[in-house]
């Protein structure tokens, strides 16, 4: 009885194992070839559902049924204008014929290194027959200036993208005075006999690398859907210098605007310091009429007060001239029949009439006045009169 348990258990194993052998399962996105020892049998399977084979000597290949992704690494291109550049491609493929992919390349990780060298190949040998601006533009479509970088500029005009460009002068603002502001130019177009033809553009490069490369595509059962350039730059030798012209494109640009900004601000300090003239030459003129009209009302008032007391108006006037040219250690050469000295001479009268305390005599005028010179209503100043003696 014990024997044949196990004998059932035994079969049933073996019976377990023979079914799920025979058993498998092909997904949506997977196609699958049968290989026995190593060798293909019958055609690959796409269809998906629960599938039956041999047990123990067929064996499940699967490949991807969905489209699969390339990307290769920079690589660096000589253009036909001589211009080196570092061009970086992706694609995309899928397999369609399973067996020859099979014989061809097993795996597609072979099949990624196959898609390396047949794509990097087309792509240099289109990119290296063709001019730069081929792989950069798509139409000959007019671009407006000012849309573009100094040396886009100028590889649009046909010039080298490392020509420098022409040197441009601004004049310095002269200080105090307007300059004129200049204005800002409206975008002009690129006119089309200055601009490099474009023939193919990049989807026609890309069109030829897939040309190319599809050539000795079927030989591996794939077929290369599209390839698309990334990116395109410049080579790192002259990366530094093409990031050096930029800035200093950037920096002359910015001193345009410097100098559009100094002419607007000496332009409004002309404005200012014109103003500031008109404003006092206003308060100027507006301050010598009441001058004016001042001194006016004061030399009536003065004509007034000397029509009614000339006597005592000339002798507050003589008295200010006194006070004016009369300093220390001053001498005055005088007339005797001068007005000036008319009131001198009163004084020093009075004061040689008046007794003086002690018993001194007065002092003398402050002024020397020459003795030759001096006259009294006529007479010496010795010989005595209504105004009295003085020694000299």
């Amino acid at each position: 009885m014990n024997k044949l348990v196990a004998v059932v258990g035994v079969v049933v194993v073996v019976m377990l194992m023979v079914v799920g052998g025979a058993f498998y399962q092909v997904d949506e996105a997977e196609l699958v070839i049968i290989t026995q020892f190593g060798e293909p049998v019958g055609d690959a399977i796409s269809t998906p559902g629960l599938k039956v084979k041999a047990p123990f000597i067929h064996r499940v290949r699967r490949f991807e049924k969905r489209i699969l992704e390339w990307d290769g690494s920079p690589d660096e291109i000589p253009t036909l204008d001589k211009r080196f550049i570092k061009l970086d491609t992706t694609a995309r493929w899928r397999i369609v014929d399973p067996l020859q992919f099979l014989k061809a390349v097993k795996t597609e990780r072979s099949a990624q290194s196959r898609l390396d060298d047949l794509i990097d190949s087309a792509a240099r040998d289109v990119v290296s027959s063709h001019l730069l601006i081929e792989s950069v533009r798509n139409s000959n479509r007019e671009l407006p200036l000012d849309s573009l970088e100094g040396s886009e500029r100028r590889v649009m005009g046909g010039l080298p993208a490392d020509a420098s460009p022409a040197p441009t002068v601004d004049a310095e603002p002269v200080a105090g005075q307007a300059q004129p502001v200049v204005p800002a130019a409206a975008p002009q177009a690129v006119a089309p006999s200055a601009v490099q033809e474009v023939r193919l553009g990049r989807d026609g490069l890309t069109q030829l690398m897939i040309e190319r490369a599809q050539e000795n595509l079927p030989n591996f059962g794939i077929q290369l859907i599209d390839v698309r350039i990334k990116s395109i730059n410049y080579v790192q030798e002259v990366e530094q210098r093409v990031y050096e012209r930029m800035i200093s494109e950037r920096q002359r640009i910015a001193a345009r605007f410097r100098s559009i900004g100094d002419g607007e601000s000496a332009k409004i300090r002309g404005e200012k310091e014109k103003e500031i003239d008109s404003l006092r030459s206003d308060a100027y003129r507006r301050a010598q009429e009441v001058i004016g009209k001042a001194d006016a009302e004061a030399a009536g008032i003065y004509a007034t007060s000397y029509g009614q007391a000339p006597e005592f108006y000339t002798f507050i006037q003589t008295l200010a001239a006194y006070k004016k040219t009369m300093k220390n250690n001053s001498s005055l050469l005088l007339t005797t029949d001068s007005d000036f000295y008319r009131y001198l001479n009163q004084a020093d009268g009075l004061m040689s009439t008046e007794p003086t305390p002690n018993g001194l005599e007065p002092a003398a005028v402050t002024s020397e006045v020459a003795p030759s010179a001096l006259e009294v209503d006529g007479q010496a100043p010795g010989g005595g009169g209504p105004m009295g003696e003085r020694t000299p």
